[in-house]
């Protein structure tokens, strides 16, 4: 019998970012392991021209959900619906649902952030540190209340090469900077943000270490536990192998190498590429939140959810798994053959992004244009450009995390809780797990069957011709103006 899944039968349960790609492996698995649960609410707002009542109807209909969609076809009658807004005060929450939340309430996940590195400054704060209060406000009145899961990131203290399970001192004094960024113009703060900022890399990691700060401060008598992942990755096993939904994190990149788009990286080839499967983190996530709930530890605890000190992976490793991935199970309509490279020497990466990003780029523009069609490299270039500058930080150095709480969860699970909640990285093979990593990227992000898999082969083998092709007639035509220039040059060619 499962200690955890019994736990959350019959309870009732309030979600944050329920839409996300966490969200959702989070919603179905408590609602597969734990049939019996009461209800689950979502805090969903109107977004991109949708209602929230289309933004839920949509994630019901994502592939993430066909298992317990199997087992449960009325399941989504589980799920709740509650128009909300963390950035707006009280959550812009109605009277009846503030009171239908208040007085059912056992449970909270709080997962919703906004995960992107360049977001500006005021907008990270209200979202990710004045949600995070706001949302810590609600839950200090709700009446059935029995634990507060707050999920964070393993980068928020990445200031720090060792990170220990423990809250450390704030990069600023949180509701200063609230009352600065309230009265101070948009582009006052966005001149100040890289002074505000200091050493943290970026505004998701520096929200994030306020946030935790926050909580700290504001818990009251709250049951509260924090969960720090570190690069989220596509499921190990569940909800099935593979299935991913955001390009966000290495994702894109892996997308970008496999299309043959993406040639050089910057990245140190012995630093550790510290990926957790987003299901690892959806068990110890469920897994904490019963122990917080029925233990009740005295004091708040911290859980790293990494995978570098137990089972180090490196980013030298990562390039020749993708790559040797994608040559045997190909993306369909490729740019160029997949052969990405990583280097740490920045002039080394500027050559190459010169010779096999942008050269290529504009060249195939330029084709674009000459037949009348809209031309589209050069601003992928760019997007995946930047998207490799805000990566660099964590794709260049190593961090410590110690993992003793981790440890210590898994040693209060029964055997039937250790494998269905199973977030002991140990069992995890890298080559076989970023093998799957690749292929749901393809299935799950790109929509491609694998049926279509001989048809990518015959288009790589045609772009391996044209490459064949362009390289020898570029080598003719340097030699023969070399020729024309040179005695010894001539010489040479007619002795050969």
């Amino acid at each position: 019998m499962s200690s955890v899944s019994a736990y959350y039968n019959g309870k009732t349960v309030l979600i944050t970012g329920a839409t996300g790609f966490m969200g959702k492996v989070l919603v179905e698995k408590l609602l597969r392991s734990s049939p019996d649960v009461k209800a689950v609410y979502i805090l969903v707002r109107p977004k991109a021209g949708q209602s929230m009542q289309e933004r839920v109807a949509n994630m019901l209909k994502c592939k993430v959900f066909d298992r317990v969609r199997e087992d449960c076809p009325n399941f989504h009658e589980k799920i709740k619906p509650i128009n909300a807004e963390l950035t707006q005060p009280k959550l812009a929450i109605s009277a009846e649902d503030e009171e239908e939340l208040l007085t059912r309430v056992n449970i909270v996940f709080h997962c919703a952030a906004t995960v992107r590195f360049d977001e500006p400054l005021k907008h990270a704060l209200q979202l990710n540190a004045m949600g995070t209060q706001r949302l810590l406000e609600l839950a200090q009145q709700m009446q059935k209340l029995e634990a507060f899961i707050h999920i964070s990131t393993a980068y928020a203290n990445c200031v720090r090469k060792c990170i220990d399970e423990i809250i450390y001192p704030p990069p600023a004094e949180p509701k200063k900077l609230f009352d600065l960024v309230e009265w101070l113009d948009e582009s006052i703060i966005q001149d100040i943000t890289p002074k505000l900022l200091g050493d943290w890399p970026n505004t998701y990691t520096y929200t994030k270490a306020l946030s935790e700060y926050l909580i700290q401060q504001e818990k009251g008598n709250l049951n509260i536990a924090i969960i720090r992942p570190s690069i989220v990755g596509a499921s190990w096993h569940e909800p099935f192998p593979g299935w991913i939904d955001s390009f966000n994190g290495t994702s894109g990149i892996f997308v970008a190498a496999g299309k043959g788009i993406l040639r050089t990286v910057i990245a140190n080839n012995e630093a550790v590429a510290d990926m957790i499967p987003v299901d690892v983190v959806i068990n110890l996530t469920l897994a904490a939140g019963w122990y917080t709930a029925v233990h009740r530890p005295k004091n708040m605890l911290v859980y790293n959810c990494t995978t570098g000190g137990i089972n180090p992976f490196f980013w030298g490793e990562m390039e020749q798994y993708v790559m040797s991935t994608f040559k045997r199970n190909p993306l369909e309509q490729a740019f160029r053959t997949p052969n990405a490279h990583l280097t740490s020497n920045y002039l080394i990466n500027q050559y190459w992004i010169t010779v096999s990003h942008k050269a290529p780029a504009i060249l195939y523009d330029l084709y674009m244009r000459l037949t009348g069609r809209k031309p589209r490299m050069m601003k992928i270039i760019n997007r995946l450009h930047k998207s490799m500058m805000l990566l660099q930080y964590f794709s260049t150095q190593s961090w410590d995390w110690s993992s003793d709480n981790m440890n210590m969860l898994m040693g209060q699970l029964n055997t039937e809780d250790k494998k269905l909640y199973n977030f002991d990285v140990r069992q995890l093979h890298w080559s076989e797990y970023i093998e799957s990593y690749c292929l749901g990227a393809k299935k799950y992000l790109l929509n491609e069957d694998m049926s279509g898999i001989p048809a990518a082969k015959q288009h790589l083998r045609k772009l391996r011709n044209i490459r064949y092709a362009f390289n020898t007639t570029l080598l003719v035509i340097i030699w023969r103006i070399f020729i024309a220039r040179s005695q010894m040059a001539r010489n040479i060619w007619y002795f050969v």
